[in-house]
């Protein structure tokens, strides 16, 4: 059984540590409150108790680190152990984690603990099955900021876990120019986009710079600011065959807009270089665990 890195709370970077942290501190409160009421009246003060979370399905293990987190913040005392850590496939029927301890603890941290692994671990199942749709074709899939607010960090670390890639992390570590943004920019010319562009360089240092475009029109008006991604929004895929030639190599290019698992590998086939998919956050299914006692 490991109980070293991959139960660790260290596991995760600082920044999602401190996200999650703040988490763990509301659902505690959230749920524990000043005590639960059920196991004070039948649960001796002194039991200790064993349990294990199971997975009630297949998925891909995302949020170990914070399960075990949460019975250790609820009482040190507790053991936590596992075989297993966030990335990995797991089968149906096997155990997650297992956690000894005060049996009063133990009852409280149970719903706490599998809402972070189900959450999480659904989105880590999720994303790997777009990863593992598109295959060989050397595209990217990315996640997008429609995240749970206040959960970002944690979600797209479950996309990580499942195989997947990061796009921005906020409004501040990337430049995207979207429609409305287009719609507002000041500039006049014969070339607007690509004047865009070059504004938000001298602007942004050296943030990367992606535009999004809607047509080939649009496409050749922004190469001439030189991007380093544009983002090719809701196209079929005959216009994103068409872009790709149109293209060559001078940007990196992203489609966006209505992908789902039954046409993904159909628009990776297309030559882009990254897929960006809105669901493997806003629309993943809870993995299915329970907390067994022994």
């Amino acid at each position: 059984m490991r109980t070293g890195s991959a139960l660790q709370w260290t596991a995760l970077d600082r920044a999602t540590r401190r996200e999650a942290a703040t988490l763990l501190r509301a659902a505690i409160r959230e749920d524990v409150g000043r005590g639960d009421v059920t196991s004070r009246a039948l649960v001796p003060a002194g039991a200790v108790a064993r349990a294990v979370i199971v997975a009630r399905r297949p998925c891909v293990l995302a949020g170990l680190p914070l399960a075990a987190e949460v019975f250790r913040r609820l009482d040190r005392r507790i053991r936590c152990e596992s075989d297993h850590r966030d990335g990995e496939t797991l089968r149906a029927g096997a155990a997650a984690l297992h956690v000894e301890g005060p049996a009063r603890a133990l009852l409280a941290g149970e719903r706490i603990a599998l809402n972070f692994l189900q959450r999480l671990s659904g989105i880590a199942t999720l994303t790997r099955e777009f990863v593992r749709r598109v295959g060989s074709t050397g595209v990217t899939i990315l996640d997008t900021r429609k995240t749970t607010p206040g959960w970002r960090r944690l979600e797209k670390y479950a996309v990580r876990c499942g195989g997947g890639e990061n796009h921005r992390m906020g409004l501040y570590d990337r430049v995207l120019i979207k429609d409305n943004h287009r719609k507002l920019w000041a500039g006049t010319s014969a070339r607007p986009l690509a004047d865009a562009i070059r504004a938000a360089r001298r602007r942004c240092g050296g943030r990367l710079i992606e535009i999004e475009v809607d047509t080939e029109r649009e496409l050749l008006d922004a190469l001439e600011g030189r991007p380093d991604w544009i983002l090719l929004d809701n196209m079929s895929l005959a216009r994103l065959r068409r872009c790709v030639r149109l293209v060559r190599g001078r940007a990196r290019l992203e489609a966006s807009g209505g992908v789902s698992l039954h046409n993904v590998r159909a628009i990776a086939a297309t030559g882009v270089d990254a897929i960006s998919v809105g669901a493997l956050t806003h629309s993943a299914p809870a993995a299915d665990f329970g907390m067994d006692f022994l």
